[in-house]
């Protein structure tokens, strides 16, 4: 199966982002889309006993400071699986610095999951939650040597000029 990431819209509508997921929840493998191929493929087994806490990938056609595409995360009842596209709605993001460059992470919900109608910003979601997803990214790959920096989170208010200036970028670039 080949993926074509240019149909893919980052926005599906407005306040809404597109997450193309390439790990799910509870995993320890770490699959990337490979752009020249089209298809997810194992990059990595994380060195630590971690897992990714929630469904993980990226928001298709933007480009952030770290010249990938601008990273996501949904909160889901259940994993979901490599190359699942979620429309989900983002009520915040932490910040980090990793290899150097900011890596900012947004913590989304599924636009089309009842159960999480009502979490609109980052207070809906428990300080310890939080604290979890941040403790992975603090330390996921300690054992490989390597330093991430955890900033903090930032509120839904700080999502949409993020995820449009990422489109943009995007857009420049061609």
């Amino acid at each position: 199966m080949t993926v074509d990431l240019s149909r893919i819209p980052p926005q599906p509508k407005s306040g809404l982002v597109n997450v193309l997921i390439e790990i799910p929840a509870g995993c320890r493998n770490k699959y990337e889309f490979d752009k020249e191929l089209g298809v997810f493929a194992l990059d990595r087994v994380l060195y630590s006993s971690v897992q990714y806490p929630f469904d993980y990938g990226f928001i298709p056609n933007t480009l952030a400071d770290d010249g990938d595409p601008l990273d996501g995360m949904v909160i889901m009842d259940e994993p979901t699986f490599p190359g699942c596209l979620i429309a989900a709605r983002p009520v915040g993001m932490l910040e980090m610095i990793d290899g150097g460059d900011r890596d900012e992470k947004l913590l989304c919900v599924p636009a089309e999951d009842p159960r999480y109608a009502q979490v609109k910003s980052l207070s809906d979601i428990a300080p310890h939650r939080l604290e979890e997803v941040a403790e992975f990214f603090r330390t996921y790959k300690n054992l490989q040597k390597k330093v991430t920096e955890i900033l903090g989170w930032q509120d839904v208010y700080s999502v949409m000029p993020l995820v449009e200036q990422c489109i943009a970028a995007a857009q420049a670039k061609g």
